[in-house]
């Protein structure tokens, strides 16, 4: 019961965020928070929005299969959020776009901008499904299984808290929501972090020493070209992940457009893009922890680094094999999880409604529309959810986080062949072009396991991203003047 208190004491305070947030809100509010954001806020809230419950899991056991290389990773992170900062936001700002996709319309025309829309659509309604579905499992193993509350019941609750508070005041909401739910993350983390150690009896200086002595503690991978965890197979990933998953999705650029001057976003951008590195040391960190304490008690280690964690939480409920109490843990997991998981699925949302009826339905003053088309989606966000419960195959939910994979290269090649070339594209024929560049990139990826045993790893999105450019030179002719 303490940590449902804790859930509502949690949602009544995003609520008198939400309405302190969302006096006199319209479209313009709900959709751009009429460009008044500050961007310290904005930075701070992004940390948090960018890391989902997933990662809150997760992260933590990948020292188990590949030590700390993913920080790898997070350094091309920087150099993507520079490229992010400094080539796309003048653009995005030069328009004053609402919707990063109205470009594509201005520069290749009305096929592009609606095939790149339907791809953000499509892409994050399942990934963001996927995510929430996940995190929903666990906070149904750790918290409604016990009170005998049904799985739907916890997954149309969950979304409904997420609807209330974001319905009226849209990315507004979110600017603030995010600050909040951001310092609930990491105050749980440090928290469970802190516990760890008082398990280990561990100081500060014990802790930064084990995780350094550590094997698991290996960062760089300069050796072996063949392996996926190669540095600058890494490095140039996390780059294009970021200019990607960030740069051209309408999710993660739509606080950013709501800072008052493309300076300031600029800023923000450049903050919390260097701020990834520290954040994700904490998470590995914590695996080093987890990992060494398992085996100081004498404890099996899980073999899916996705249990390190629940693992020890689970533990600490059954008061065995470790001595801490029931509440503390298991109250912090479940808050850092519930915040990671927020702000992750309410923006999602929120970005989502924005598209469609900027860039579908191409109604920006549509208020009605805009509270019909949020309730839909949270309603079509609940089936997802539900489905992918029925179909219970944690192999199936592997197979669509690689489909949505897949999905972005498309927009990597739009945005890439608009920004680099002044070239004219056969509009009617892009459509083609982008549906069919995941399933030849796919057909690549078998081949070259079947004939070198070499397996694409993050790489696969450069790859996808530079089948479609070259598809769209393909049908390109020489123009004067572009939108540029």
């Amino acid at each position: 019961m303490w940590i449902i208190a804790i859930i509502l004491v949690y949602f009544a305070v995003l609520m008198a965020i939400s309405r302190l947030a969302a006096k006199r809100t319209t479209n313009e509010t709900f959709f751009r928070a009429n460009r008044r954001s500050p961007w310290y806020m904005v930075a701070f809230g992004m940390v948090g929005a960018s890391i989902s419950g997933v990662t809150f899991v997760s992260v933590p056991g990948m020292v188990l299969s590949s030590q700390m290389t993913y920080l790898q990773v997070c350094l091309g992170f920087i150099v993507g959020y520079l490229a992010v900062a400094f080539v796309l936001l003048p653009v995005y700002y030069k328009l004053n776009l609402t919707s990063i996709y109205t470009y594509l319309g201005l520069r290749l025309g009305s096929h592009s901008y609606e095939t790149g829309a339907w791809f953000f659509l499509l892409s994050k309604m399942i990934g963001a499904a996927v995510k929430f579905y996940v995190v929903c499992i666990i906070l149904q193993q750790f918290v409604f299984d016990a009170l005998g509350v049904p799985f739907w019941v916890n997954v149309i609750g969950m979304v409904l808290l997420i609807w209330l508070y974001t319905r009226k005041g849209g990315v507004r909401t979110l600017v603030f929501t995010d600050t909040f739910q951001t310092i609930c993350l990491f105050s749980a983390l440090l928290l469970i972090i802190y516990m760890v150690m008082r398990q280990m009896d561990f100081s500060l200086t014990d802790a930064f020493r084990a995780v350094a002595d550590d094997e698991r503690s290996r960062v760089f991978v300069m050796d072996d070209w063949q392996s996926p965890h190669n540095f600058w197979k890494q490095f140039l990933s996390g780059a294009f992940i970021v200019i990607v998953m960030t740069g051209l999705d309408q999710d993660m650029m739509q606080k950013n457009l709501t800072c008052r001057t493309l300076r300031e976003a600029q800023k923000d951008m450049c903050s919390y893009g260097v701020a990834f590195v520290p954040a994700n040391l904490l998470f590995l960190s914590l695996g080093i922890l987890l990992a060494q304490l398992f085996e100081s008690q004498g404890v099996t280690i899980p073999t899916k680094g996705d249990e390190l964690l629940p693992m020890f939480v689970s533990g600490a409920a059954n008061y065995s094999p470790f001595t801490l109490d029931l509440s503390p843990v298991t109250i912090l997991f479940a808050l850092g999880i519930v915040a990671a998981s927020f702000s992750s699925a309410d923006s999602a949302l929120t970005s989502l409604t924005t598209s469609y009826c900027v860039d579908i339905r191409k109604r920006t003053d549509d208020e009605r529309l805009r509270k019909r088309t949020h309730l839909i989606i949270c309603g079509l966000f609940v089936v997802f959810i539900l489905l992918f419960h029925a179909l219970n195959s944690t192999s199936l939910i592997d197979a669509i986080y690689t489909i949505v994979s897949y999905t972005y290269g498309p927009l990597l090649g739009l945005f890439a062949f608009g920004l680099f070339t002044k070239r004219q594209v056969r509009d009617r024929l892009v459509p083609l072009v982008c549906v069919a560049s995941p399933f030849v990139c796919y057909g690549v990826d078998t081949l070259a396991q079947s004939l070198w045993d070499y397996h694409f790893g993050y790489e696969l999105l450069m790859l996808n991203g530079l089948l479609t450019f070259l598809g769209l030179l393909g049908l390109s002719r020489k123009a004067e003047g572009t939108c540029e």
